[in-house]
């Protein structure tokens, strides 16, 4: 396996990690403030937005290939 590709591998997998770490920083921080169903709502929509915008950000750089 080449650098490359185990970069390509890693970055994924670590991002995937991360992601998923603050899905449960969200969800633990939502529990502590006893933030109801809408405030979970809006927090994890928060977490969502910027994570469709990294993902939208990737695939326009791979679209118009900058």
């Amino acid at each position: 396996m080449d650098i490359d590709s185990f970069e390509s591998l890693m970055m994924k997998a670590l991002l995937t990690a991360l992601v998923l770490f603050m899905g449960f920083i969200v969800y633990d921080l939502a529990k502590k403030s006893k933030a109801g169903k809408f405030g979970t709502f809006i927090l994890f929509g928060a977490l969502c937005l910027g994570v469709l915008g990294f993902v939208l950000k990737g695939f326009l750089m791979k679209t118009i290939g900058g």
